[in-house]
């Protein structure tokens, strides 16, 4: 078999393959979307029990060229995990590690600067109203950050780490900074950052006609998060279209 065959054909006998191909989707699809920022934000998705051991992205690699086996295989229990030779940018393991450590239900973890989360992380009030249903998803389900202490080393990382203890806590509006997502996988974390994403931006937007809001009530509000909760399958397909895609138009990132 030749050495470009070999390229092209995926690498099916890495460790956890089928993880990898979902996370490198998810990576070219969210740089797709605009919502990447230059060589920086990380994934990472726990492949152990306990969580501690963790697949994410290479440091300063592009989200829209990674490949299933560019992907770090990582132990957060490793103090030497900075002096290896393919170390892990030192903000993503601050921040993915303490996370992976300390809050073992947070399977899959998206960190980005994307525009219109960052734009709410921006405000004073920070928190996500329900004005849609789209925002609704998200009602009790985020928390806010509004200590932000700099770049996101172990220190920053494990302050960060203490505000998802909650497993009801879905997403972390990081003040002044990004947002970050849990999930129990990728398609459940990357399809509630699309929708965080999509929230946030239906939100800033409204503000900007300076006319007063239709909020839903609390009830309501909490009503439709419950259903979303339970809603059977969405974010599965979400992920497995985008597989598709990716599989017609750039299939070189299962490799």
């Amino acid at each position: 078999m030749s050495i470009a065959r070999l390229q092209k054909e995926p690498l099916t006998n890495l460790p956890f393959y089928e993880e990898r191909v979902d996370l490198a989707c998810a990576f070219r699809w969210t740089a797709r979307l605009n919502m990447h920022e230059a060589v920086a934000n990380h994934f990472s998705l726990a492949v152990n029990e306990d969580g501690s051991k963790f697949l994410m992205n290479p440091n300063q690699v592009h989200f829209s060229r990674i490949k299933a086996s560019d992907l770090l295989l990582i132990d957060a229990n490793d103090p030497e995990t900075l002096s290896g030779p393919n170390a892990p940018d030192p903000t993503a393991w601050g921040l993915h590690g303490a996370i992976h450590r300390n809050v073992p239900h947070a399977r899959c973890v998206m960190h980005v600067h994307s525009v219109h989360a960052t734009v709410l992380a921006s405000l004073a009030d920070s928190t996500l109203p329900p004005v849609d249903q789209n925002s609704a998803m998200f009602f009790n389900r985020h928390v806010v950050d509004a200590n932000y202490g700099g770049l996101a080393f172990e220190e920053e990382g494990e302050r960060c780490s203490q505000l998802l203890t909650d497993p009801k806590v879905k997403v972390m509006v990081m003040g002044n900074h990004g947002v970050l997502v849990i999930g129990d996988n990728v398609a459940d974390a990357f399809n509630r950052m699309f929708y965080f994403e999509r929230a946030a931006e239906t939100y800033i937007k409204a503000l900007w006609t300076g006319r007063p809001l239709r909020m839903l009530s609390d009830a309501i509000a909490e009503k439709t998060a419950s259903e979303m909760d339970d809603y059977p399958g969405q974010a599965e397909r979400h992920l497995s279209e985008l597989k598709a895609i990716l599989d017609e138009q750039e299939p070189v990132y299962r490799n």
